[in-house]
């Protein structure tokens, strides 16, 4: 099923040339609970993506779509490392795993300081091969996404993995809840979103951008940009240094210097998109029940 481009809100003249008029909006598979973490795979043509309740992670392949794992540790977000493994956050067992080119799973991560993790979100993978990823409370607040349990760790961090020696460092400690995460494409900024507002109606609903420092620390966190409907939760970055995000209302397009250029309509709540398709130029995006996608004018940018 496809929709028209009746689905653009232009806020800034510069989003018309980022968007295809004429492309639709095409819901590609509606039977989620609550669809989340798209990877794309192009040597493989396809598209992971994970449906949280359901314990599950399903395959799009033009025209198809199959179960790629079940049961699936709830897992929520899933990257692809510099050699192409997919990496994925699993909310259940509150780690980071990767998935080996023979299929066994290597633990990345799953304590810091002696503590269990609260559940790990998601999760993006530097050039210099580090990991970087978010790791909220959602998974350990009900049996829903994952499993009850009382947090072990004081805050709600975002953490880097070391490529060579594999140790865990937290490098910002003052979220809420941080969510999605990407870095800009010459990878000396990283955005990272603040969610704390799915239950505190108090907290912002913003995105925070921080100075990479010698590829491994961040400095100068200061506000990027604020949804106005809904939440940010996980966004890309496309080859203009443009931030594609979710929201409640669709897809939210914010230029380099935080200006809102436009939206794309989407009649479920976002949770998630990614670039794909031969040429990246195609956003697929993860929508509460359904799977979407929609032609652009622009490209993911490398890793998006």
């Amino acid at each position: 099923m496809s929709q028209n481009a009746s689905i653009y809100e232009i806020h800034d003249d510069r989003f018309r040339y980022l968007t295809v008029g004429s492309a639709g909006l095409d819901e590609l598979y509606d039977g989620c609970r609550w669809a989340e973490g798209p990877v794309w795979f192009a040597d493989l043509n396809c598209l992971l993506w994970s449906d949280i309740p359901n314990q599950r992670m399903l395959r799009w392949a033009e025209g198809t779509v199959s179960v790629f794992r079940s049961p699936s540790h709830f897992t929520n977000g899933n990257t692809r490392d510099r050699e192409g493994r997919l990496v994925s956050c699993e909310h259940g067992s509150r780690r980071v795993t990767r998935t080996e080119v023979d299929g066994s799973i290597t633990v990345l991560a799953d304590r810091y300081e002696g503590k269990r993790l609260n559940s790990p979100n998601d999760v993006v993978v530097r050039s210099d091969g580090s990991i970087w990823f978010t790791d909220p409370s959602y998974g350990i607040l009900s049996d829903y996404e994952g499993y009850r349990a009382e947090p072990e760790q004081a805050t709600r961090n975002v953490y880097r993995i070391d490529p060579t020696t594999g140790e865990l460092e937290a490098v910002v400690t003052d979220f809420g809840q941080p969510n999605g995460l990407a870095f800009s494409p010459d990878e000396t900024k990283l955005y990272v979103a603040d969610s704390a507002s799915s239950h505190d109606v108090t907290a912002p609903r913003h995105i925070r951008v921080f100075d990479v420092v010698d590829g491994k620390n961040l400095a100068n966190g200061r506000e990027f940009c604020s949804v106005d409907k809904g939440l940010p939760d996980g966004f890309r970055i496309d080859v203009a240094g443009n931030l594609w995000t979710s929201a409640g209302d669709g897809v939210h397009c914010f230029a380099p210097d935080g200006t809102l250029l436009g939206k794309i309509l989407v009649p479920q709540t976002v949770a998630n998109l990614t670039f794909g398709g031969p040429r990246r130029n195609r956003l697929f995006i993860t929508a509460t029940r359904s799977l979407y996608s929609v032609f652009l004018a622009t490209s993911g940018a490398a890793m998006s």
